[in-house]
């Protein structure tokens, strides 16, 4: 469930147009958040990419809790993107400044994750809605 809500807030930060378009006094607090943006995001990448990992070491949750698994997959997928494109200040600056090719490797990928950056945050927060549905529903 913690998952859901985090992914949600993760979705909000990643689309802040969507959250604008409802409440015009969100830039005061989306103003506050952004200094902290790289950190949020390092943070959110890390987490998406253990989730991934422990969601292969977790693939004989597919034949018993299938959905479930999916939703945990997809939901570790867009967090890890999302984090990337959030905190790819802080990941280029601590982890990729030191080799010129991963460095390289970091901006493609950032160049083909950062048109996405609307629909990954939509898609976060829905995943997010789901997530914590899901987590109810299947774990009563």
């Amino acid at each position: 469930m913690i998952f859901g809500i985090t992914l949600i807030l993760l979705g909000i930060l990643a689309a802040p147009s969507l959250l604008l378009s409802k409440k015009p006094n969100a830039q005061e607090l989306l103003d506050k958040i952004t200094p902290y943006q790289g950190w949020i995001g390092l943070g959110f990448c890390v987490w998406g990419v253990i989730s991934i990992v422990q969601a292969i070491f977790r693939i004989g949750w597919l034949t018993t809790y299938p959905i479930y698994w999916i939703t945990y997959i997809a939901v570790a997928v867009v967090t890890a993107a999302l984090g990337f494109i959030l905190g790819y200040g802080m990941i280029n600056k601590h982890l990729l400044s030191k080799n010129e090719e991963a460095k390289a490797k970091g901006e493609a990928l950032l160049a083909k994750l950062r048109p996405l950056q609307g629909k990954l945050g939509l898609a976060a927060i829905i995943l997010g809605i789901w997530a914590i549905i899901s987590s109810v529903l299947f774990f009563m």
